[in-house]
């Protein structure tokens, strides 16, 4: 394009050159001086659509870039496999939670991906570099929010901000970073005079300074009350919507649920389930159930009267599957026949909730332990990170 825009300027001054050696220039070459002219423009104008469709073509290999790809990821402490052949990617725009009890793993494989941890296998790309090779370039352009985000507790949250502004080299409006994350009103608030919500969204607004590309947020709401948590989730919905990649790690499922575009849930080092809410729940689900609150004898008698599938689950609740139209009515028939006493009748599908029990064998309580249900399951061994 250079050389043919070289050649038509070359051109353009010989028929200038011609046209001034012409004392009474003939109209035809008036008119070929104006076409030429006129070609000259439009060529331009190529040229310089050319060159912005080789920047939108460099940007879209930059934009289109898969933030996060690992494959076959394996890390071990001894005989205990942290990280068991992990394998999943992030695409550009979404948040992407992991969930999963304490001891599933998940810190391992986080730090792992932020380049703080060397995996012993596999493949681990975060926009489109080795975290572990590349970890000096990687740091400038992630924001990570650890577990238990703590900062100096006579600083304020503006004086923070330009604190990590210094540390990475780039000049901030303090007050605007703030603002995203709404905690302008705080400001010249002391640190440790900030509420457990306003720590942790100082941590969010730190994670910002460098303009990062991607953010990792580790349990960013462990420990809040309802109101801080919910809080922070608006703050995680604001960076969603200004198209900000994020990782989140959580043990509560409602978080998820609310905020994450996909999910993978880890147990004992492996994924056991990724994909959408929706999907995981369609996956392993149980599909859509009867609920009748009606005694043991009642569960007995529809399983020996019908073909139903049914379940007593204890505190006078029976679960009947449904999977054809007819069978809400199969079910309610025999119920009542039994001449037995039953109320409360009602459907229900299986929550995010009740797929995590299921593929964990147990329910986290709010310190991300698994309950009781799953006591046989911790003496299989050592705890992961």
């Amino acid at each position: 394009m250079r050389c043919r825009t070289m050649l038509m300027n070359c051109h353009f001054d010989r028929c200038v050159q011609k046209s001034k050696n012409h004392v009474a220039p003939k109209p035809d070459h008036l008119e070929q001086a104006r076409r030429f002219i006129k070609l000259f423009v439009c060529l331009r104008g190529v040229q310089k659509l050319y060159f912005w469709l080789c920047i939108s073509t460099q940007r879209t290999v930059v934009f289109g870039m898969i933030p996060v790809e690992i494959s076959s990821v394996r890390k071990s402490y001894g005989d205990l496999r942290a990280v068991d052949g992990v394998s999943f990617s992030v695409n550009e725009g979404e948040v992407f939670a992991l969930l999963g009890p304490n001891g599933a793993g998940k810190t391992t494989l986080i730090e792992i991906l932020e380049g703080l941890r060397k995996r012993d296998e596999g493949s681990v790309k975060v926009l489109g570099l080795d975290p572990w090779e590349s970890g000096y370039v990687l740091h400038k352009r992630i924001g990570v929010i650890p577990q238990d985000f703590t900062f100096f507790d006579k600083a304020n949250p503006r004086e923070a901000v330009k604190y990590y502004a210094d540390l990475f080299g780039v000049s901030v409006d303090a007050d605007e970073i703030l603002r995203d994350v709404v905690l302008d009103d705080s400001a010249s608030v002391l640190f440790e005079n900030l509420s457990g919500g306003q720590k942790q969204k100082l941590g969010l607004a730190l994670a910002l300074v460098n303009s990062a590309e991607l953010l990792f947020l580790d349990e960013p709401t462990t420990g809040l009350d309802p109101n801080a948590r919910r809080s922070i989730w608006e703050v995680i919905r604001g960076l969603r919507s200004k198209g900000k990649t994020v990782i989140l790690t959580t043990h509560y499922l409602d978080e998820a649920e609310q905020l994450s575009d996909r999910v993978a849930i880890m147990n004992r080092g492996r994924i056991v389930a990724m994909g959408t809410s929706e999907d995981i729940i369609e996956t392993h689900g149980s599909g859509e159930r009867l609920e009748i609150h009606g005694t043991e004898e009642l569960a007995d008698y529809l399983k020996r009267n019908t073909n139903l599938k049914v379940e007593y689950g204890g505190k006078g609740l029976i679960s009947i599957a449904i999977t054809e139209k007819s069978d809400g009515l199969t079910a309610l028939s025999a119920a009542e026949r039994s001449g037995l006493e039953w109320h409360d009748l009602h459907t229900r599908r299986d929550s995010l909730d009740d797929v995590f029990v299921k593929l964990v064998a147990g329910r986290i309580d709010e310190k991300g332990e698994i309950r009781a249900e799953s006591t046989s399951n911790n003496s299989h061994g050592q705890r992961r990170r």
